[in-house]
């Protein structure tokens, strides 16, 4: 772990092993941290933020966040590496999530200089000012399907408020931010002020939550984890940003270009093997292209390159762990029950080694079914057929989630309609999972509050203060 500026082994020597998803091979050992290790950290977040950290130039701060993404980029190849080793997703999208981690951190490097208060015009001789501060120690959980983007979306904000951090990655993905680490200190990062703790959820998450000297929680993750978060977090009043699970819509209306929907569908649910929170996996077909769709789609599906990450000809690697790969092949077998099979629906042959699962296509979904409702988190698509706007509105609006939306037609206007009636944080119109950093990303519902990316993002990490300065010299008359 790294911890106060040093890597450190867990206090109680635990160790858990690292696996290369295509081949079960153990890659690495990392510790196993449990409460005291997290209480050491936090010690440490907290001595640096007192310490000298919080009233360090803004100026400064965001020089450290570029200093960082410069060593994303000089590390790129290295890094990716190690990502997709890690994770198993193909090495062609962890290039792109390292240039996105560097973008990210150089993003909240130039708004770091750029969080303002305000003066407020009251009605007595006075100077009212809000002023925003950080809030401490942030505590900070990532998921395993975008390790170091995740980790940047969040320690990028959290750095240039003026927080310092404990974070813990997940531990099926803890590598990528790990190797990072060893530049903190040439980038001029004093000790204390990211600290990353290794482990489970319920012996190193759950006290990261529940430690009183983290004042804020971020956690992205399943809403089943949400909840328990919620929950811990209530007894100290922490605040809490939540970025949960999804079941979105990709909505494609008769009118829309043809193929670059049938595109845009099998990247929306297919992209880093399924194992997005925004994925596209509710396909809303229009019933007039109805069939011609869902050919066209199937016919595309059964070429996608499924294979080991580390080649650059992989289109899928497979799934981050054995238990999830079980976990979707356990939808599978209930969306045979529920529906029809037009592609995949099974394990690739060829592969003796690797958690792997085809790309599958179920179409004459009901709504109501499960893998209609629940969030399989794996490349998995239901196609539902509509027959109008409103019948497609109806469908796209009933699940307990609201992350993301996708809208598809040439009608400028349709797509302003639908745009505002879907109940989601994120819409996309003729595209699917455009993430940009300047704008914001959160769900509405089960998908969980609190906005990450752009401004929004480093508010979460801000208290807001109100200072009054009296101007009138005379006594204030109370007796």
């Amino acid at each position: 772990m790294f911890i106060n500026g040093k890597f450190v082994n867990a206090k109680s020597g635990k160790t858990f092993d690292v696996f290369d998803p295509a081949t079960e091979q153990v890659i690495a050992t990392c510790p196993a941290g449990e409460a005291a290790d997290v209480a050491a950290a936090a010690a440490a977040a907290k001595a640096a933020f007192y310490g000298g950290w919080k009233a360090t130039s803004a100026q400064e701060r965001g020089r450290i966040l570029f200093k960082i993404a410069d060593r994303i980029r000089a590390r790129r190849d290295e890094l990716a590496r190690i990502e997709t080793l890690n994770s198993g997703k193909p090495i062609v999208e962890s290039e792109y999530d390292m240039d996105d981690s560097a973008v990210c951190f150089e993003y909240y490097g130039g708004l770091a200089t750029k969080i303002n208060g305000e003066v407020i015009p009251v009605p007595t001789n006075a100077m009212v000012m809000a002023v925003k501060e950080p809030m401490g120690v942030a505590g900070q959980i990532i998921p395993w399907n975008y390790p170091l983007a995740m980790a940047a979306w969040k320690l990028g904000p959290a750095i240039a408020a003026g927080c310092t951090v404990v974070i813990k990655p997940a531990e099926q993905t803890p590598l990528s931010l790990l190797a990072l680490a060893k530049d903190f200190e040439a980038c001029g990062l004093p000790p204390g002020v990211i600290n990353i703790v290794t482990g489970m959820g319920p012996e190193c998450g759950a006290p990261i939550v529940a430690h009183p000297d983290i004042r804020k929680i971020a956690f992205t993750g399943s809403a089943e984890v949400g909840k328990l978060i919620m929950r811990s977090a209530a007894d100290q009043l922490k605040r809490v940003s939540l970025e949960l699970g999804g079941k979105s819509p990709n909505i494609f209306f008769a009118d829309s270009d043809f193929e670059a929907a049938v595109d845009g569908a099998l990247f929306g649910v297919f992209i880093n093997q399924g194992e997005v929170c925004s994925a596209g996996s509710r396909v809303l077909v229009q019933q007039e292209i109805y069939k011609k769709f869902v050919d066209a789609c199937a016919a595309k599906a059964k070429t996608i390159k499924v294979g080991p990450g580390i080649e650059r000809e992989t289109k899928m690697g497979p799934l981050v762990s054995a238990e999830q790969r079980d976990r979707v092949k356990g939808y599978l077998d209930i969306g045979k029950k529920e529906a029809k099979v037009a592609a995949g629906g099974g394990v690739p042959k060829g592969f003796s080694k690797g958690w792997y699962v085809e790309p599958t296509i179920f179409y004459d979904v009901d709504n109501g079914a499960r893998i209609a409702q629940e969030e399989i988190f794996g490349p998995v698509m239901s196609v539902i057929p509509f027959k109008d706007e409103a019948h497609a509105l109806e469908i796209a609006n009933a699940t307990p989630y609201g992350l993301a939306a996708a809208v598809w037609t040439r009608d400028i206007f349709k797509a302003f309609r639908v745009t505002r009636a879907l109940e989601a944080g994120i819409v996309w119109v003729n595209h699917m999972q455009p993430t940009m950093l300047e704008a914001p990303w959160g769900g509405y519902k089960m998908s969980g509050f609190g906005r990450e990316l752009g401004h929004w993002g480093v508010e979460e990490y801000l208290e807001t203060k109100q200072i009054y300065i009296n101007l009138d010299e005379a006594p204030i008359g109370w007796y």
